[in-house]
């Protein structure tokens, strides 16, 4: 299991760690036919499905915290500890849910006013915790979950609800950033527009406090972007197109939102400066990893949802138009390109030099979180199963804690 977990770290070129990545794989599948303890089977069982480097480090926490109690040789009062931070933080954590959610529902009153939406509030805290769960992050985290949530509203505006003109419209407004744009816009455009304002003043506000006024100017050219990139795919699914591979790469990794969403993530990281900030946006190796990631991910495990519901073509499409080959081997080299991709991601964290491990670790745990939530299908979306767990074993279900 060991050497399962460390070969999940090699880099291109690294030929032992692959085979032993091979060979582990082999072997611990082979061992759950055979008399493995409980304690070992469900360990096993659960690394194989998920690996502790590509997992949510909350997440893998809990799990490993239920089997290390049932290991013999455990330590009781360091797994005492263990539980009592977790419900310690884990009542922060829904807090920061409560404040969100009375924002989402009380506030702004989206599941009324745009009935269309994804209401994924408690969906969304989940993906934040992803992102850090230390209790210095809290005010980031509730920052965070917001912009998340404008995310979806505007990925469900441009994919499923508005209109070809209506669209343009809008994204005109974000590129102008202007409360004027406000009567140019339908009534649910003038909502979403004005929260979106909100928001980012909001956010404003915060980094003057912090003394990085030039942060917003970044995270406001990241929103343009993203809307630019929505309205791109708006056009090629009204005109039927679709491009190549390499084209639609160039904006689906913008209009999947995370580029947004790891400037956003960087606002309580003190070392975050305007030089970080540049590096960010400069398409560093790490970044055009975890977001090709990220995209494929979530292309493979939401096609048949998506393109049932009328959406622009995804990779798989792209591919199989490009190289004429069907969807199962489209699918197959897509996941090729997604594994080569976590090896450039563990090769700039070994060799942190263009900005340290506090900015680059918010970007891995980001694609950490699509690994989790688009491995089998879009738990996101269809958040009716493990989702549910998730939830259960982060937010609702304290630890029970044993002090004698």
């Amino acid at each position: 299991m060991s050497l399962y977990e460390a070969s999940q770290l090699r880099i291109h070129g690294e030929e032992i760690l692959e085979e032993a990545y091979k060979f582990t794989h082999v072997q611990l599948t082979k061992s759950l036919t055979t008399q493995l303890s409980p304690f070992l089977a469900a360990q096993v069982n659960h690394i194989l499905g998920q690996s502790l480097h590509k997992g949510i480090p909350r997440l893998e926490a809990r799990h490993y915290m239920s089997f290390y109690e049932e290991d013999p040789s455990h330590d009781e009062n360091l797994l005492t500890f263990a539980k009592l931070d977790f419900n310690m933080l884990q009542k922060l954590h829904r807090k920061e849910l409560s404040d969100v959610t009375k924002w989402w529902i009380k506030d702004l009153n989206v599941p009324s006013k745009l009935p269309f939406v994804r209401d994924r509030i408690v969906e969304g805290c989940i993906w934040t915790l992803g992102v850090y769960f230390e209790p210095q992050y809290s005010l980031a985290r509730k920052i965070i979950m917001k912009v998340g949530s404008i995310i979806t509203i505007m990925d469900d505006v441009y994919d499923a609800y508005g209109t070809i003109h209506e669209l343009e419209v809008f994204t005109n407004a974000i590129e102008r950033w202007d409360i004027c744009c406000l009567v140019d816009l339908p009534e649910y455009m003038k909502f979403c527009y004005t929260t979106i304002l909100n928001v980012f003043e909001e956010i404003e506000k915060e980094m003057n406090k912090q003394g990085k006024a030039y942060y917003i100017e970044y995270a406001k050219k990241e929103m343009k972007r993203l809307a630019q990139a929505q309205m791109t795919e708006a056009r090629w699914l009204h005109c039927n197109h679709t491009p190549t591979i390499n084209e639609y790469m160039q904006v689906a990794t913008v209009s999947i939102g995370y580029p947004v969403l790891i400037i956003i993530s960087f606002i309580g990281i003190e070392d975050t400066t305007e030089e970080i900030l540049i590096w960010a946006t400069s398409h560093p190796n790490i970044l055009i990893a975890a977001l090709t990631i990220s995209r494929f991910m979530d292309d493979i495990a939401g096609n048949e949802y998506e393109q049932e519901r009328g959406h622009v073509a995804s990779s798989i499409e792209c591919y199989m138009m490009q190289h004429n080959t069907s969807k199962q081997d489209a699918i197959d080299q897509l996941l090729k390109k997604v594994d080569s991709a976590w090896k450039d991601i563990n090769e700039a964290c070994l060799s942190p030099t263009q900005a340290p491990s506090t900015i680059l670790m918010p970007i891995v745990n980001l694609t950490r979180v699509m690994d989790v939530f688009y491995k089998d299908k879009d738990i996101y979306t269809h958040s009716e199963g493990k989702m549910k767990d998730y939830i259960e074993a982060l937010l609702v279900n304290k630890i029970p804690v044993y002090i004698p």
